[in-house]
């Protein structure tokens, strides 16, 4: 009972974050551009994503030396919030150069929303598969409940109220992650110790490097998703009926596969060739019924392919320094994602097409290098 009542609670601290955080960005983009313009839009959200990138090894290194990881997450999460609602008040009246300064000071506790909570699981409960499938969930419900909320709100009510609704539900997860359970510690790792294992490790390497460049095709599709919807549907809002039709497929793919034994290491390589089928089909369909399908088809391989990948990182990473490892592998993805995203920016413009043609590409390169990513024999630290 025990066990179950602290998954319960893990998931729910763990959605309400996410949730957050994917409110987080549309709002505080909204909220850049209706106090300064676009560029002051971008500049914010850039930000914001490029600290939690960096942020990222240094959160993870405190979680692993740290006997109460669930405080020191507790504290990071109260500071992101806070950082937020320093933002929305100073927006409009402070420098920009200021409100930059707060977003990238905030964005460095960004990587406690997904890495930081994640390596927390093997603590909660030993059923790892399916607590990798469950926590792979909460990014897609947030994914479909976050910017909707945001856009919302920002609507209706303004992007202040947007950014407080967003903050507000990260502090909504700090009491669940104050009361995770203690850790016992007899080392005390370094900050480079997760780039090593994540290096030496074959499994880790192999899905790190896998991941990181399937999304950056992933973030060349989300720049293209608004273009194709203009160009084929008639306005750029209804490129989020692909986003949001991803997200549902995402969902329920994760949810048939929890309830399944499953090799994490063949589906990271196998939703890498179904993402790059999705894009393919946004590319080259004609309405809006095959747009939407072929949208479907990536999320099919999007959830699973991120539970998979949790599911690696608990197997592989040695507990001395998970948590590092999260965070670390996290941000190289999200550097993988801006890179996709810069990249797509031109080619996009010209041909929305040749820019999903492109992320096609990239997920077929990522699942074709996969085996090359490592050399097929048993890693150190499964062998311990």
């Amino acid at each position: 009972m025990t066990s179950r009542y602290r998954l319960a609670a893990y998931l729910t601290g763990a959605t309400a974050a996410r949730i957050g955080d994917e409110a987080s960005g549309p709002a505080l983009l909204l909220l850049g551009i209706t106090a300064a313009g676009a560029v002051a839009g971008s500049t914010l959200l850039a930000g914001l994503t490029a600290a939690a990138a960096v942020g990222g090894p240094w959160l993870g290194a405190v979680l692993d030396r740290s006997r109460r990881p669930g405080r020191v997450l507790a504290i990071a999460l109260a500071g992101y919030a806070t950082g937020l609602a320093m933002v929305t008040a100073l927006a409009k009246t402070a420098p920009f150069a200021l409100v930059v300064a707060v977003v990238i000071a905030t964005g460095l506790f960004g990587p406690a929303i997904a890495g930081g909570w994640t390596a927390q699981v093997p603590s909660v409960t030993g059923q790892l598969a399916r607590a990798s499938t469950l926590d792979a969930m909460t990014f897609t419900v947030a994914a479909l409940a976050g910017p909707g909320l945001a856009g919302a709100l920002a609507t209706g009510a303004g992007a202040e109220t947007a950014m407080v609704a967003a903050a507000g539900l990260v502090l909504v997860a700090v009491p669940f992650a104050w009361r995770l359970p203690e850790q016992e510690r007899t080392e005390r790792p370094r900050m480079r110790d997760a780039a090593t294992v994540l290096l030496r490790n074959p499994a880790l390497r192999q899905s790190t490097a896998t991941s990181t460049l399937s999304f950056a095709g992933i973030g060349m599709a989300f720049v293209c998703y608004p273009l194709i919807g203009e160009q084929r549907l008639g306005g750029a809002g209804y490129g989020t009926l692909l986003l949001v039709a991803s997200s549902i497929a995402s969902f329920a793919a994760n949810a048939v596969l929890a309830k399944r034994t499953w090799s994490p290491d063949l589906v990271i390589r196998l939703s890498t060739v179904v993402l790059a089928l999705g894009f393919a089909g946004t590319a080259v369909a004609p309405n809006a019924v095959l747009l939407v399908t072929a949208a479907a088809i990536t999320g099919i391989g999007d959830g699973p392919q991120l539970a998979a990948l949790f599911a690696v990182r608990h197997r592989e990473a040695p507990p001395a320094v998970r948590a590092q490892v999260f965070t670390t592998a996290a941000s190289v993805k999200i550097a993988g994602m801006a890179l996709g995203t810069a990249l797509a920016g031109p080619l996009a413009g010209h041909s929305p097409a040749a820019g999903l043609a492109a992320a096609a590409g990239i997920q077929l390169l990522a699942a074709v290098a996969h085996p090359w990513w490592s050399v097929r024999k048993p890693s150190p630290e499964r062998a311990a």
